[in-house]
């Protein structure tokens, strides 16, 4: 038996397209990693208290 097809997408339904990363998969042991973004590179920092920042 097939599976079947996926609903369509809904116009401005950006669940559907937005991809979900795990940020321990990019930081992994450390507390920062660097992103680059169109040349450019922003930090990407776990503070003590478990936050985000990301800084250009």
């Amino acid at each position: 038996m097939l599976n079947p097809p996926p609903p369509p997408e809904i116009k401005g339904d950006r669940a559907a397209s937005t991809k979900e990363v795990d940020v321990a998969s990019l930081i992994g042991t450390g507390r920062e990693v660097v992103l680059l973004h169109r040349g450019e590179r922003y930090r990407l920092r776990v503070t003590a208290n478990g936050k985000l920042i990301l800084t250009k």
